[in-house]
C-alpha cells in the first residue's frame, strides 16, 4: 500500500521532489502549521524520495568529521527556537543532552548531525514515499488552456514497472547536488568520485586489494578529509593530493565574513543588480568553495612533515599541479601530472584515483520535463526565481513551482548550503498559504 494516496481525486497542495533536509525542513514547517489550524485552513502534503531511505551524504560520514555549521543551523530552530524538532531537542531524547554541553563546541559530528536529520525524518514518515523516483511532471492544462495543477509521476516501490501519478497545485524540487567531474572523466572500479568514498574504501578493503598509491584531486574540505581519511586507513600506501594551488586555503569563517549566511543576506543579494550580485559572490566564496578548515590544514602539515622528519613521506603534496591524462595498465592507473609552472610531466603508477572535485546542482530541466518549458528565463538563460523561491511562470500558469538549492544565482551562497534551511523553508511554506488565499478570494 502507498504510504501516499494517489489518482487524480486527491490533490496535494504541495508535492516534494527529494526528501533531504531542505524539505524535510519544508515537510516539518508545513506539519508544524496544521498542528496550531483548524482543518480547513491545513496544507495538505506529500515528498517523493528515490533513495530507500533517508540519506545525506552517507558516503563521507567519516568517523570524526564535523559540522562547518553551527548546530543551531538545524532543521527549525532559525525559524522557531520552541520547535520540537530541534537539534537539542534530539539530544534530549537521546539522552546525550548533557555530554553534548559539556563538550562546549557549536560544530558536532557529521554522524551526529545525520542521526538527528534520521530522527526527523522517521518523525515525519507518514509524509513521504521512499524508493519513489520522479520520472516526469506534467502540467495538467484545462480546456481554456490554463495550468492550476500539476500530475507528477513516480516509480512504484513494489514494482518498478509501474508509475503512479499524483495531482498537485503545487511542487517544490529540492533533489541535492549531484558528484561534479573533470570533463572526460570516467568512473571505475580504480576511479572514484569522494561522495563513494566510505563504501569503495569497505569493499576494497574486504576484497583484500593491495593499495600502493592513491592519488586525490581537489583542493576543499572534503579533498583534505578524503586525503586524510585515506592516510589513516591504508597504512602502507602513498596517498598523493593533487591540486592547482600552492596549498590549501583556510575558510574564512570569521564573525563578519559568515554574515553573508546571515537570513537578512538573502534580501540584499536577491535585491542587488547582477553586477553586485557576481561581485558578492567573489568576495565570498572564501567561505565555503575551495578552502579547508585551518585545524585540518594544521594537521595534515603535522603529518607531512612528521613523515619527512622519519623519512617514510607517505603523504605527499603535489602544488601547482594538474592531471593531463589517465589510462588503464593492467591493474592499475597510469597518471600524468603537469607541473603547470614548468610544464613538467611525471607518470605516476597509481590504484585509486579519487576525484573529490565537488558538487553541482542538479539541473532543473532535467528534474522537471516538460513542465520546464513553463519557466520564464532571464538574459543570461537563468530560471527567474522570486523572493519567495517561487519560479516566475506565465500568466496563465497559477500552479507554483518552488525551488530549494537551485536558486545561487538569485539568492546567494546559502542557497545548497544548511545555513538558511529553517528560514527558507518557513518562507515557502508562507507563500504556499499566501497564494492559496489569493487563489480563494
Amino acid at each position: 500500500m502507498d504510504t501516499l494516496p494517489s489518482g487524480p481525486d486527491s490533490i496535494y497542495d504541495i508535492l516534494g521532489v527529494g526528501f533531504g533536509p531542505s524539505n524535510l525542513a519544508l515537510a516539518i514547517a508545513v506539519d508544524e502549521h496544521n498542528a496550531r489550524v483548524p482543518e480547513a485552513e491545513r496544507l495538505r502534503a506529500g515528498f517523493l524520495e528515490k533513495q530507500p531511505a533517508f540519506g545525506w551524504h552517507r558516503g563521507m560520514l567519516l568517523d570524526d568529521a564535523t559540522m562547518q555549521v553551527s548546530f543551531l543551523k538545524d532543521l527549525v530552530t532559525m525559524r522557531d527556537p520552541a520547535s520540537d524538532f530541534s537539534f537539542l531537542c534530539y539530544l534530549k531524547e537521546r539522552g546525550r543532552l548533557v555530554d553534548f554541553l559539556n563538550h562546549k563546541t557549536l560544530f558536532p559530528l557529521r554522524i551526529d548531525f545525520h542521526g538527528y536529520f534520521e530522527w526527523a525524518a522517521a518523525r515525519m514518515r507518514d509524509v513521504v514515499e521512499y524508493s519513489a523516483e520522479v520520472v516526469s511532471i506534467e502540467p495538467v492544462v484545462t480546456d481554456d488552456g490554463e495550468v492550476r495543477l500539476f500530475d507528477v509521476l513516480s516509480r512504484d516501490p513494489a514494482d518498478p514497472d509501474r508509475v503512479i501519478v499524483r495531482r498537485t497545485r503545487n511542487i517544490c524540487v529540492a533533489t541535492g547536488l549531484e558528484p561534479h567531474l573533470p570533463p572526460g572523466a570516467a568512473l571505475s572500479d580504480r576511479v572514484w568520485h569522494n561522495s563513494e568514498l566510505i563504501p569503495r574504501v569497505a569493499a576494497l578493503t574486504e576484497a583484500g586489494v593491495p593499495v600502493r598509491r592513491i592519488l586525490v584531486l581537489g583542493a576543499g574540505q572534503s579533498a583534505a578529509e578524503t586525503a586524510d581519511y585515506l592516510h589513516r586507513t591504508f597504512t602502507g600506501a602513498e596517498v598523493c593530493a593533487v591540486f592547482a594551488k600552492y596549498g590549501y586555503t583556510p575558510a574564512d569563517d570569521s564573525p563578519f565574513a559568515n554574515r553573508i549566511f546571515d537570513p537578512e543576506a538573502v534580501d540584499t543579494f536577491f535585491q542587488a543588480p547582477a553586477p553586485v550580485k557576481q561581485a558578492l559572490y567573489e568576495y565570498h566564496r572564501g567561505t565555503n568553495y575551495s578552502v579547508v578548515d585551518m585545524d585540518l590544514i594544521e594537521s595534515l602539515y603535522a603529518t607531512m612533515y612528521r613523515e619527512k622528519v622519519q623519512g617514510n613521506e607517505r603523504l605527499r603534496i603535489l602544488k601547482v599541479s594538474r592531471i593531463r591524462d589517465v589510462s588503464f595498465a593492467g591493474d592499475r592507473l597510469d597518471v600524468t601530472i603537469e607541473y603547470l609552472p614548468t610544464g613538467e610531466r611525471e607518470v605516476l603508477a597509481t590504484d585509486i584515483l579519487v576525484h573529490a572535485t565537488g558538487y553541482r546542482p542538479q539541473d532543473l530541466g532535467t528534474v522537471l520535463g516538460e513542465t520546464a518549458k513553463l519557466c520564464l528565463r532571464d538574459e543570461e538563460d537563468e530560471v527567474r526565481i522570486g523572493r519567495d523561491y517561487r519560479v516566475e511562470v506565465p500568466w496563465h500558469v497559477s500552479a507554483g513551482i518552488y525551488v530549494q538549492g537551485a536558486s545561487e544565482h538569485t539568492h546567494g551562497i546559502t542557497s545548497t548550503l544548511l545555513s538558511t534551511t529553517a528560514v527558507r523553508a518557513g518562507e515557502i511554506r508562507d507563500s504556499l498559504l499566501a497564494n492559496r488565499a489569493r487563489a480563494t478570494s
